[in-house]
């Protein structure tokens, strides 16, 4: 009988975190940044049936980049996790931490299990305060990791860069339509480091706005709304249809499948 090729413990999760990490490269970015009144999260994302911001909880919301379907069946069990812990206990007791901390240890038992794949993904977990000291954002990666961030985060596609970009030119008490600006400007920078136009029918935006006064905070920013916002603050966009600002369902759940973008 053969003996079975050997592979250092070490090298094994090395060759899993690069599988990992080239997935994610593999799709477009997403922004978050912290403005006067809230968090808005921006992504580069031509679909409108496949989204890759949501909302989980009063005010937490869930951003990913990577395969489609495995985010999404993470987004689905926070949706759960969250309902389960408010109707338990309390709707305060469902923070964004403690979600950050499930999903950790989700991601981290894949990342460690030698009988399946890693997944491809990495997430933003966020949750506005009553005042912007009080936000919270946390960066998750595919090993499972927790990343603390504040003012701005980027993840996939050329991330590095998008952040680096964002560190150099986000500031605190941004309007939303500054903080929109910023955003799509350092989506539309290319890894040459050209720049690329984007519309309004590419991009996929949506808030915490701790100024609503409804309990949830989340809401989309679509169509005219979004153009408007966009042209205000000199990025020449256009987008059709009618509707503004959409609330998202923290129960809907979309069609599953895998995204590259």
């Amino acid at each position: 009988m053969s003996t079975p090729f050997y592979v250092s413990p070490q090298q094994a999760m090395a060759d899993r975190a690069e599988y990992a990490r080239k997935g994610i490269a593999r799709g477009r970015s997403v922004v978050v940044l912290q403005y006067a009144d809230g968090v808005v999260f921006v992504a580069e994302n031509p679909s409108r049936a496949l989204h890759k911001v949501s909302e989980i909880y009063d005010r937490i919301a869930f951003a990913a980049v990577g395969k489609y379907n495995e985010f999404e069946n993470l987004r689905i069990g926070g949706v759960r996790y969250a309902d389960l812990r408010g109707y338990t206990y309390d709707r305060a007791d469902v923070t964004a931490r403690g979600l950050a901390n499930v999903y950790a240890q989700t991601l981290g038992t894949i990342f460690s299990s030698a009988a399946e794949k890693p997944y491809e993904v990495e997430l933003i977990v966020a949750e506005v305060g009553n005042a912007p000291e009080d936000d919270q954002i946390y960066r998750l990666p595919h090993d499972g990791s927790i990343v603390d961030e504040h003012g701005s985060v980027a993840v996939g596609g050329n991330a590095d860069q998008i952040s680096s970009y964002l560190d150099q030119r986000h500031r605190d008490g941004m309007t939303l339509g500054e903080a929109l600006k910023l955003a799509v400007e350092s989506l539309s920078r290319d890894n040459n480091g050209g720049e690329r136009t984007l519309t309004a029918e590419q991009l996929e935006v949506a808030t915490l706005d701790r100024t609503r006064p409804q309990q949830r905070k989340f809401k989309r920013i679509l169509g005219r709304q979004l153009s408007r916002l966009l042209e205000e603050n000199g990025a020449a966009v256009s987008a059709e249809g009618s509707e503004g600002v959409a609330d998202e369902a923290s129960d809907s759940e979309d069609t599953s499948g895998s995204e590259s973008s």
